[in-house]
């Protein structure tokens, strides 16, 4: 029996406002979480003051880590000031944190068992 694609629902709370897009990016290894190279699968989708939901299809089933921002500015970049610190508001799967960087792709780490798993993310 073929094993089935699995979907994976990406909520996304907290947002400030409405304003311009929701990016997301997907990971299946430490080695890439979470650098532009090596996503499994990205895009964005319209902001909504109350939370977006992604909706992630076609990946086959195992471990994955999610790292979502707020484009409120719709530049396609996740704007940061001086010394890396973030202007816009990010999250990780789990909301896994970080020390001076991004958390371990382990903490942040969702395992897709089944046809459909859910996540939720909260912005800061």
């Amino acid at each position: 029996m073929p094993v089935q694609d699995a979907t994976l629902i990406v909520e996304v709370t907290g947002l400030r406002s409405g304003k311009g897009d929701v990016h997301y990016a997907v990971y299946d290894s430490p080695e890439h979480f979470p650098k532009r190279k090596g996503r499994v699968s990205y895009g964005n989708v319209p902001a909504k003051a109350d939370g977006v939901a992604i909706l992630v299809k076609g990946l086959k089933r195992g471990t994955y880590a999610v790292a979502v921002f707020h484009d409120e500015n719709r530049n396609d970049e996740f704007d940061q000031g001086l010394l890396g610190i973030p202007l816009e508001d990010y999250g990780f799967s789990n909301n896994a944190r970080g020390f001076l960087g991004p958390p371990s792709f382990t903490d942040a780490a969702v395992i897709l068992n089944k046809t459909t798993v859910r996540t939720v993310i909260r912005l800061d």
